[in-house]
């Protein structure tokens, strides 16, 4: 992915512009008239003569600076009456804030974040080899990609590559809905999913045959006792499990169960999501509009290496809609490269690559060994 420099500070506009003017929040969860809200793009903000990035970007936050000197965004919620919030509307550093917008965007002559700017057609090539590439990068650095999947993956056949993903190093941490584990749970303990077979028919009393699944799992107390204890044998949250991969599953008004450990609380949902998209290096959202925008609204479009130097956050939205992936790029997360196919060929065909990438590296590690053992 493409590397990006910080703006030069020492430019006249920069170096001459003010300190950011901060003001007390007025009560909890209340902002300031006339605060400046955030975007996802790289962001500095000038106090006491030093330009300074905030912790935890994200978009449609507040820039909140503590009393040590330490700037945050932080969601509406979770501002507190007297909290110092920035107040501001301009981007270009005038009012000591900058958005460095031209770094991810290009030069639009406005140099501002916009919505409904995507650009996404299911007849452009989908390039798995950079995105398995990307995968085995962010394995090798230790980096943290994330997983943000529907159901669909479990019905549409791409369970076992999931799982192989996860077992293989290749997830961070998944997020999902409930609907996603009751299903990968419902296919481990009756070989169905919503009572289908695997090859896509109907089964008897298969109706029921995920309330069961539910059942059998709350009787366990947790998903990972019921892994323990057998009742869960493979699958994507028994790969999670045994392979101590963090998940976040988070429910909804239609929920059957919900299965134990299911997020029903909204915000409390949103905490624990952002506990893992405020680490994320990479992000991987799959068959699922409502948990993709969410999870991109939290996401920063770049990540900040350890030199301090900035690199596009890579994000890959694959659904069999294009409305998904433009709704996502509308939404503000431009950095998004849409796929517009299903699940199942996409995880087929990823994991295919991914495979034949690392085939290709193995064979040029042994190559290197073999000419240094044989040399002189």
């Amino acid at each position: 992915m493409p590397t990006f420099h910080h703006p030069d500070f020492a430019a006249p506009k920069l170096a001459a512009a003010p300190d950011a003017r901060f003001v007390p929040a007025p009560a909890d969860g209340v902002l300031p008239e006339g605060f400046f809200s955030t975007t996802n793009l790289p962001t500095y903000v000038r106090v006491k003569g030093e330009w300074k990035m905030p912790r935890e970007p994200r978009m449609d936050g507040a820039l909140m600076l503590a009393p040590d000197g330490a700037l945050w965004i932080r969601e509406m919620r979770r501002v507190r009456k007297n909290d110092m919030i920035a107040v501001g509307a301009a981007e270009d550093g005038t009012e000591g804030i900058l958005v460095h917008a031209q770094a991810f965007l290009g030069d639009t002559g406005e140099g501002e974040f916009k919505f409904m700017s995507s650009e996404v057609s299911r007849e452009k090539p989908i390039d798995y080899a950079l995105m398995a590439r990307l995968l085995i990068e962010e394995r090798e650095r230790g980096g943290y990609p994330i997983w943000v999947t529907g159901p669909a993956l479990v019905h549409s056949r791409a369970r076992a590559d999931m799982t192989w993903f996860i077992a293989n190093g290749f997830v961070g941490a998944l997020l999902a809905g409930n609907a996603v584990a009751v299903h990968d749970i419902e296919t481990s303990i009756f070989n169905t999913t919503l009572g289908m077979n695997s090859q896509g028919g109907s089964t008897q009393g298969g109706h029921g045959l995920h309330m069961r699944a539910i059942n059998r799992v709350r009787a366990a107390g947790s998903i990972e006792a019921a892994v323990a204890n057998g009742t869960i044998t493979d699958g994507i949250m028994h790969a999670c499990v045994v392979h101590n991969v963090p998940y976040v599953l988070t429910g909804s008004i239609r929920d059957d169960g919900p299965l134990p450990g299911v997020l029903n609380e909204m915000t409390d949902a949103q905490d624990a999501m952002k506990a893992h998209t405020v680490k994320a290096t990479m992000a991987i959202l799959i068959a699922t509009a409502l948990h993709a925008i969410a999870t991109g609204n939290m996401l920063p479009a770049f990540v900040t290496e350890r030199d301090g130097s900035l690199r596009e956050l890579p994000t890959i939205c694959v659904d069999s809609s294009e409305f998904v992936v433009s709704k996502l790029k509308d939404r503000g997360t431009h950095q998004a490269f849409g796929v517009v196919t299903n699940a199942q060929d996409f995880m087929h065909i990823l994991k295919l690559y991914v495979e034949r990438e690392l085939d290709k590296k193995g064979a040029e590690s042994r190559r290197a060994s073999a000419a240094t053992a044989t040399a002189p």
